[in-house]
């Protein structure tokens, strides 16, 4: 019974230091428990203010504004004269002189330079005095038929061959006159050929007379803008040897018929001449067809050409914000913006190349807005932001 007793009082003690220990070690483990339900936060805030802050892109902008704007087509042809004329010798013989040189201003009927005339001369005296001595035997052979003594055969025969002697008279007296060479056309002489004392043979070439007073170029246009082609279109021209000048010009004929091979069409283009232009030079031509005096426009530096669809960044709220538009003209450095953004807005002209669609920005040339306001600098970078959410 004693021993029973005994093993009793063992097992509750036993009990009762197990319940101890077992409410020790609860308590004993709740601090650790908050510590380690605390350590993610602040690990949290460790990790969050070790995590690199997204810098903001520099960029330059431009404001979308109302501007005349010219829709024209470009390019480039040579001028050419289309009055010229190349001088030939209608006679041959030795070229005695010369009364023209290379840049010489000539008038139509001027003598250029005399080739020995001694030949022909003398073949106008023999014909002449053939057509004198058949104008006196016609004279007797007609008195002498009203007499009968000739036949009237005999007489026609003297007047038949008096006006075969009279035709080769104005021929040698022609062909004297070849001695003169004589310009054709008013103008510049532009080439000599020959030297006093040059056998010229005929039909050789002796001088280039070129009509500057009017230049023409030739333009070969595409057929997707034959529509705005037309005559009396005004047209600019600038070339290198006169340089920052710009000469105004027309279109004076366009050609109905394009050309298969090319798809191009001729456009004639003319200019009034002298002001510096001469034949050759090589001319940059701009063919201005329609014109608006109010029409919204941006750079064409703003522009982004991406499979066929044309856009521009604009900065909305600190961001790049990827807008498609619908253009119209071009012209120069100018765009029209026919659908797409408002007057006013800002749209990124210098450092689109890295910006991406939602991409803070960082305005390096703060625009001046319609009322005279400076537009604040963009400067909207991940720091602020912080910075602003905990406050």
């Amino acid at each position: 019974m004693t021993t029973n007793r005994a093993s009793l009082t063992r097992s509750a003690s036993l009990l009762a230091l197990a319940i101890a220990l077992a409410l020790g070690g609860c308590g004993g483990g709740a601090p650790e428990a908050e510590a380690a339900a605390a350590a993610p936060a602040d690990g949290g805030a460790a990790e969050a203010a070790a995590k690199p802050k997204t810098e903001a892109v520099p960029v330059e902008v431009a404001a979308v504004a109302r501007r005349p704007i010219a829709a024209s087509y470009a390019g480039t042809a040579n001028l050419e004269a289309p009055g010229e004329a190349q001088v030939v010798a209608k006679t041959s013989g030795v070229l005695l002189e010369l009364l023209a040189e290379e840049g010489d201003v000539v008038r139509a009927g001027q003598v250029l330079a005399r080739i020995d005339p001694d030949r022909p001369r003398l073949e106008v005296e023999r014909t002449r005095a053939l057509v004198r001595k058949l104008e006196n035997n016609l004279r007797r052979a007609e008195e002498l038929a009203a007499s009968r003594l000739v036949s009237v055969e005999q007489a026609d025969q003297i007047r038949y061959d008096l006006e075969a002697a009279r035709a080769a008279y104005q021929m040698a007296q022609l062909e004297l006159s070849y001695t003169n060479i004589v310009a054709p056309i008013d103008g510049v002489i532009a080439q000599r050929n020959a030297k006093p004392g040059n056998l010229i043979q005929l039909n050789s070439s002796l001088f280039r007379i070129v009509d500057d007073s009017r230049l023409e170029a030739v333009l070969n246009v595409p057929e997707r803008v034959m529509a705005t082609m037309r005559a009396g279109l005004a047209v600019r021209m600038s070339v290198d040897a006169v340089p920052g000048q710009a000469f105004a010009g027309v279109i004076d004929r366009v050609s109905p018929v394009v050309d298969a091979g090319s798809g191009t069409f001729r456009v004639v283009t003319a200019f009034q001449g002298g002001q510096g232009l001469r034949p050759g030079m090589f001319g940059r031509i701009e063919v201005v067809y329609d014109q608006r005096a109010d029409a919204l426009t941006v750079p064409r530096a703003a522009l982004l050409e991406d499979a066929g669809e044309t856009a521009v960044f604009a900065v909305r709220e600190g961001k790049a914000v990827r807008v498609p538009i619908q253009v119209g003209h071009l012209s120069g450095e100018l765009a029209e913006v026919r659908e797409g953004l408002n007057e006013g807005e800002q749209v990124v002209t210098a450092g689109k190349v890295t910006l991406r669609d939602g991409a803070s920005v960082e305005v390096l040339n703060p625009q001046v807005g319609g009322d005279g306001v400076e537009v604040a600098r963009v400067a909207a970078t991940d720091a602020v932001a912080d910075a602003g959410a905990s406050r």
